[in-house]
């Protein structure tokens, strides 16, 4: 074994003899770590596990599989638009009532169960809670309680133990090439929402809503659990705290943090509202399923290229120029799309950064502060997104109630669409502080 010795008290760091050059590069990177941070030691425990990573080899089989997870839980969430205009038009709830039922209860406190049963037990437990959760909303499409009690708390349940796992298990077998494995981990999520837009609107033609649920829930089962069992750790996940407040201590964690609690408030607004603007607009359903898919394709499109810039630009330039892009999009093309022409380049730049934001912000915990620390960060970060996720689409429904609602026309959506774009505004101010908290070099990849 070789070992490193900084120049500071009792602390050394061994290194595993890797003979293809990984290991050489590894201790190049610690022997010029700052003093400050080697002396954290959840730090020093990243830095040797990162050292050990194959970046590949079963990486890249979990990361298939992680797709086809993401593929599911994210998807899903992203075409509940479709799925809301038909109850709209057929069973006459509101907008703003329906955004509650997808904003899902996401319940991030899953690090321990991760920790306590294993990845791979967590993701298949958390498929079924999804399939099932929509099997079950077959049998509650007449009760906006049942919804939630269905799509809401059960699916909600299982997509946060979906995420939590692939989240947190690529930083396991990935460093060097850790954004670009996050970018096609999340880009699964945007193909999957692009397919899922097109069989719900053609199943909501030909067997009514009831059964698009139910069928949409096997689907979940019979594809989702197979991927799900090839999930697993390359090491156990070391026992930790289930929140580390003293992370707070830290400005750029606090200041991250509150990038997610804002950033997330307007991601879900546009593919919520796509399908009742188009309708709006007097375009036919099959048009908003179809510009539902497109804002799909461009997330999947997007989380892929951020998750290349992640390894090429840096993980914090990229989330910066993500969030600069959706609060662009919304403040400025939305507002005067009033034709399929427009709304398509809104559709395609929002829909990239939309992708982006979910691809970049793993491999921001991990990069910033350790992998070794990703599972409890990730954890602590994304319960900040509670309020987003419960509250961001149902607030823009209210504002649309306000101000007319479909009946309104589409100057109707305009109080909701400035909403959005200021809370993206106000994360991107917030990605620029951090930006330039961590490293103030502009030309700096960070």
């Amino acid at each position: 074994m070789a070992t490193i010795t900084q120049t500071m008290p009792t602390t050394a760091i061994e290194l595993p003899n890797l003979h293809d050059g990984t290991g050489e590069r590894q201790r190049n990177q610690i022997s010029h770590t700052e003093p400050e941070a080697v002396a954290d030691e959840v730090m020093q425990q990243s830095l040797l596990a990162d050292s050990e990573v194959p970046d590949g080899g079963y990486g890249w089989v979990l990361i298939s599989a992680c797709a086809v997870v993401t593929w599911w839980f994210v998807g899903v969430s992203y075409t509940w638009g479709v799925m809301q205009a038909e109850l709209v038009e057929k069973k006459g709830y509101s907008s703003s009532t329906l955004a509650f039922p997808v904003s899902r209860y996401w319940l991030f406190l899953n690090a321990r169960l991760i920790r306590l049963i294993g990845a791979r037990i967590t993701a298949c437990l958390g498929i079924f809670l999804l399939g099932l959760g929509s099997i079950l909303s077959g049998f509650a499409t007449d009760s906006i309680a049942g919804l939630f009690m269905t799509w809401g708390f059960v699916g909600g349940l299982g997509t946060s133990l979906c995420f939590m796992v692939v989240s947190v298990t690529p930083a396991q077998y990935f460093k060097a090439k850790r954004g670009i494995a996050n970018g096609i981990v999340y880009a699964g999520g945007g193909l999957g929402g692009t397919v899922i837009s097109f069989i719900l609107d053609a199943l909501l033609q030909k067997v009514g809503i009831a059964w698009t649920f139910r069928i949409l829930g096997l689907l979940i089962m019979a594809t989702g659990l197979p991927a799900a069992w090839l999930i697993k750790e390359r090491a156990a996940i070391k026992p930790t705290k289930m929140v580390e407040w003293s992370l707070f201590k830290d400005v750029r964690f606090a200041v991250l943090f509150a990038v997610g609690v804002i950033g997330t408030f307007p991601l879900f607004v546009p593919a919520f509202f796509l399908p009742l603007y188009t309708s709006s607009l007097g375009l036919p359903s099959s048009a908003g399923a179809g510009l539902v898919a497109a804002f799909n394709f461009s997330s999947a499109i997007g989380r892929l290229s951020c998750g290349f810039a992640c390894d090429k630009l840096g993980s914090l330039n990229t989330l910066f120029l993500s969030l600069l892009l959706s609060a662009f999009s919304i403040f400025v093309l939305w507002p005067v799309s009033n034709s399929i022409g427009p709304l398509v380049a809104f559709v395609i730049i929002n829909g990239s950064a939309n992708g982006g934001f979910f691809s970049t912000m793993p491999t921001v915990v991990g990069n910033v502060f350790g992998s070794a620390r990703v599972s409890v960060a990730v954890g602590m970060i994304v319960s900040g997104w509670l309020g987003g996720y419960l509250m961001g689409a149902p607030i823009a429904g209210y504002i649309l109630n306000a101000s007319g609602g479909q009946e309104g026309g589409i100057r109707a959506y305009r109080p909701a669409i400035f909403y959005a774009g200021s809370m993206a505004t106000a994360a991107t101010v917030l990605a620029a502080v951090l930006r330039m908290k961590v490293d103030r070099r502009i030309k700096k990849t960070v």
